[in-house]
């Protein structure tokens, strides 16, 4: 990589005008130069534009779309206006520490796979407290879903590649890009396919480079306690895991939405069905599986405080 390359950043947004002009002037204020942040506010929404209206920027742009298209094609969107050879993500309740692109873009000429994917650690900013996450760092070459998805306990985080640390390649996000429509799961199923390629290699540098906003459970899409579009979506993308990550995923991430939900038995059964037919039993995953039908989430979450 030969000079400093344009980076475009590319933030969707709906609903957050407070929040998203704090992400846009963290983006605005990185230490590396060659840069445009695009704007894609999905839906009619006046507030936020006249909110973001109040930055004065040559390097910020604005794409209002009338109607809602999920942060997924919102996404697109803004990959097919940019005009980098670079893409970030930043989700429009994050923000940067201004070191962030200028880091990531000197690993990334250290790769040697024409697709790089940098990612980095984040701080997971609650009201009761700070988080570096997370807690285990991924190890250039290993599997991105048993990393995002094999887990010792009950705490989230563990494996995390979050969307508002992700640097890659517009030509790779035009050649597989987020896939449209999905409700959930949207930076997961992207990743699984993108690693999925041999000319990928993905990378996590281990500074903390992005403050993640959390304000309690169910503040996301990805939190949200639908498990049957959850138990749905890892079935269109079981062919790029292993039976065991399979397992690990139906323990942890479907059985506790099932059970938060109040789903009943017959969920129970039908995803223990899931578990033994289509996964590999281990005895994490079997005792993940009963603790969460079993254990109560106050009671999980001493556990996970001792």
């Amino acid at each position: 990589m030969r000079g400093w390359v344009l980076v475009s950043v590319v933030i969707p947004t709906r609903g957050r005008p407070q929040l998203v002009v704090c992400a846009v002037e963290s983006a605005l204020q990185q230490t590396y130069a060659p840069l445009e942040v695009i704007i894609v506010i999905d839906g009619a929404d006046p507030e936020t534009m006249r909110a973001l209206q109040t930055i004065s920027d040559n390097r910020l742009s604005f794409i209002a779309l009338e109607e809602n298209v999920g942060g997924s094609e919102a996404r697109n969107i803004g990959i097919r206006a940019a005009r980098g050879e670079w893409i970030a993500f930043l989700d429009d309740d994050d923000q940067w520490v201004p070191e962030k692109l200028e880091r990531q873009i000197a690993a990334a000429a250290g790769v040697q796979a024409d697709y790089p994917i940098i990612s980095t650690r984040l701080c997971a900013e609650r009201a009761n407290g700070n988080q570096i996450l997370p807690r285990r760092i991924y190890a250039t070459g290993e599997d991105v879903a048993d990393y995002l998805f094999c887990r010792d306990g009950f705490s989230y985080g563990d494996g995390m590649l979050q969307t508002s640390t992700l640097l890659t390649k517009r030509e790779l996000l035009l050649e597989t890009p987020f896939q449209k429509g999905l409700k959930q799961h949207q930076d997961w199923d992207w990743l699984l396919r993108a690693a999925s390629r041999p000319d990928v290699q993905t990378v996590m540098l281990p500074e903390v480079l992005v403050r993640m906003r959390v304000t309690g459970p169910g503040n996301s899409v990805s939190q949200s306690l639908d498990w049957q579009t959850s138990l749905r979506w890892v079935n269109e993308v079981r062919p790029l895991m292993s039976a065991r990550v399979y397992a690990f995923f139906i323990a942890t991430e479907c059985v506790p939405r099932a059970q938060k939900c109040r789903a009943g038995l017959g969920a129970q059964m039908l995803l223990f069905r899931e578990f033994i037919w289509n996964g590999r039993m281990g005895l994490k995953q079997c005792a993940l599986f009963l603790a969460f039908c079993l254990f109560p989430e106050g009671l999980r979450n001493k556990l996970r405080n001792n």
